[in-house]
């Protein structure tokens, strides 16, 4: 599943669209738009896209316009199916000869393209027929955003989750590379012991990561307890939708910041400064995209933790994007699954510089309550800081607490952690006035009660 990209030789891909019945012409372009943008950030050249009617996508052939005989012609390949059961399916669909020779037969698509990405997930057996005709390396959208995950995962946590979504698509579509001229005897692969004994070694290898993924999270939950009497607010959004600029402004880090899909892969947590009052802490987490692999989603639940246990999400959205509602309904999807408190809300409508007043009013009327800004104004930047000190204030609870002198380490953790509003020295020690949240106050409590000072 290796991708060849050099000054020699750069991969030039057309995209292929399959429209379906239930699916409308706005959502393939849009879904088509941002496959280009996916091909594009893999360092691919898109070279131009197509779109086809079919009633599914299903069909052995995947495009239905023609019998594998007569794409292997126009693509110059002689390797065709032989398999009568197959032939009887291919000659099953309905064919539009002219469809076909506009999708794949004109000079510039001929001259140009040297791969093929299809914006939906191919079968393994689609996947064969397809190369087998065209004579080109064949991609669906699962294997690009795959291939994306594998090149920016950073820790090892990220890396184990991409390489088993990864090895998980891999399995079925598993050849013999020692296969001769990968002739087919009854129907079976010449070799197909040699299939399972590779699978079985994948799914040896899947296992093994699971055990290690395992323990790592393990661990992530525990540095994730330890934070549980802190402040979180979590950083949410479409993918390249400006999460991570907005977290370089509020916590002055050198967090990355790239123009392309799913720069972040890995949650990244930091202190937001100015120093707060308690202590509150930002995490920036994975961004969401349509037609996410299950695989991948499933993997990152785990990372996601981060959002479900934050005490404020701040749902990031490009507001310059034409399409930001129904990216905005990715991430609702996604955050429901994981049984997200959506109470805890605050929407950033971001990039509004690149909108025109007219715009930038219109969506204060579609959505009041949410905040209207730009990662580039610091002003903004300042405003979102004292939006989340004044959410934040608003979840604590005021407390009394009489600390004796000699609990100096108690003082530090009440500094560290909880917001001090009065101080008053008497003889035995300190009356002290706070604001934290219930589960903090309610540690203050029992460790005065246990401890001998």
């Amino acid at each position: 599943m290796s991708i060849t990209t050099s000054d020699e030789s750069i991969t030039r891909a057309l995209l292929i669209a399959i429209r379906t019945p239930d699916v409308t012409q706005q959502e393939v372009d849009e879904s088509l738009s941002e496959l280009g943008r996916l091909v594009n950030t893999l360092g691919f050249e898109v070279v131009g896209s197509k779109t086809q009617r079919q009633k599914s996508t299903k069909k052995l052939s995947v495009l239905g316009s023609g019998k594998l005989e007569e794409l292997a012609s126009l693509t110059n390949d002689s390797e065709l199916i032989e398999d009568d059961e197959d032939q009887r399916e291919l000659e099953s669909i309905d064919f539009d000869q002219d469809e076909l020779n506009q999708l794949l037969a004109t000079d510039d698509i001929k001259k140009q393209a040297n791969v093929v990405v299809f914006d939906c997930e191919l079968s393994p057996n689609q996947l064969h027929n397809v190369e087998a005709a065209l004579g080109v390396e064949v991609y669906d959208r699962t294997r690009i955003i795959i291939e994306i995950f594998s090149k920016h995962a950073r820790t090892r946590t990220a890396k184990l989750q991409v390489e088993i979504a990864r090895l998980n698509y891999l399995t079925p579509r598993v050849r013999d590379e020692n296969s001769g001229d990968r002739e087919r005897q009854k129907g079976r692969w010449i070799g197909e012991t040699a299939f399972e004994i590779n699978r079985r070694r994948i799914r040896d290898k899947i296992a093994d990561l699971k055990k290690e993924l395992k323990k790592l999270q393990k661990e992530m939950q525990g540095r994730r307890s330890g934070r549980i009497e802190q402040l979180c607010v979590a950083l949410v959004g479409y993918t390249n939708a400006g999460k991570s600029s907005l977290m370089r402004a509020l916590t002055d880090s050198e967090v990355l910041v790239e123009d392309k899909l799913f720069a972040t892969l890995d949650t990244t947590v930091r202190t937001l400064q100015p120093v707060t009052q308690p202590r509150i802490l930002i995490s920036d987490t994975v961004g969401f995209i349509k037609k996410l692999p299950h695989d991948l989603v499933a993997s990152f639940h785990s990372t996601l933790e981060e959002a479900k246990e934050a005490s404020l999400l701040l749902y990031v959205v490009d507001a310059s994007d034409p399409l930001f509602e129904s990216q905005l309904a990715v991430v609702d999807q996604v955050l429901a699954e994981l049984d997200v408190d959506f109470s805890n809300k605050l929407l950033l409508l971001n990039k509004v510089d690149c909108l025109t007043e007219d715009q930038q009013l219109t969506l204060l009327t579609q959505y009041p309550n949410a905040l209207q800004i730009s990662t580039r104004d610091k002003k903004d930047v300042a405003m979102v800081h004292q939006e989340i000190q004044n959410f934040l204030e608003k979840k604590m609870c005021a407390a009394c607490f009489s600390i004796p002198y000699t609990a100096t380490g108690i003082m530090g953790e009440i500094h560290s952690k909880m917001q001090v509003t009065d101080e008053q020295y008497n003889e035995d020690g300190v009356r002290i006035t706070l604001k934290a949240s219930p589960i903090a106050l309610e540690r203050l409590h029992k460790m005065l009660q246990t401890s001998s000072f």
